[in-house]
């Protein structure tokens, strides 16, 4: 397979993968995993597709948390991390490399925001403890079906 090929691969797992597992690097050195909404899958968030046209070739991945999560201290101190995103049926899986940048743009906390979310923000898209996180992933390494997959997304 192309590098090409990976990547269309690794466009239809974004967009249909139910959940994003994100790791960042905790105190003590150890990675700390958690699930959080993949707001690149087409079928639970149809209304944010269109934010992520004219990113097939930089795979950008943006994920909403909360400002005061364990997660921003730790990216504050090394924006070092992963996400992966799997589809068991299909045994795909791949972890997509690189560093976070937590952003507080309102008119991007606006664009991402989904209704429902009042219960995690109760102020609404401008809730101080809403934070958007950005990916540009670095790589991306996995399995597709029986076959182990890397290919670099962009150089650094």
């Amino acid at each position: 397979m192309t590098d090409d090929d990976l990547r269309k691969a690794a466009l239809e797992l974004l967009a249909t993968a139910e959940d994003a597992y994100v790791t960042t690097v905790a105190p003590h050195g150890y990675p700390r995993t958690r699930a959080m909404f993949n707001l690149r899958n087409r079928t639970q968030f149809p209304s944010l597709a269109g934010t992520f046209a004219g990113h097939e070739r930089d795979l950008l991945i943006y994920l909403g948390t909360n400002t005061s999560s364990a997660k921003i201290d730790e990216l504050r101190r090394d924006p070092k991390g992963c996400v992966y995103f799997c589809d068991h049926p299909r045994v795909v899986g791949m972890c997509f490399v690189g560093d976070f940048e937590p952003l507080t743009d309102p008119k991007l906390r606006r664009t991402l925001w989904v209704d429902g979310w009042e219960r995690y923000y109760p102020a609404g898209p401008e809730d101080p403890d809403y934070t958007v996180l950005r990916m540009l992933p670095d790589s991306v390494s996995g399995w597709l079906s029986s076959r182990r997959i890397h290919f670099a997304v962009r150089d650094r």
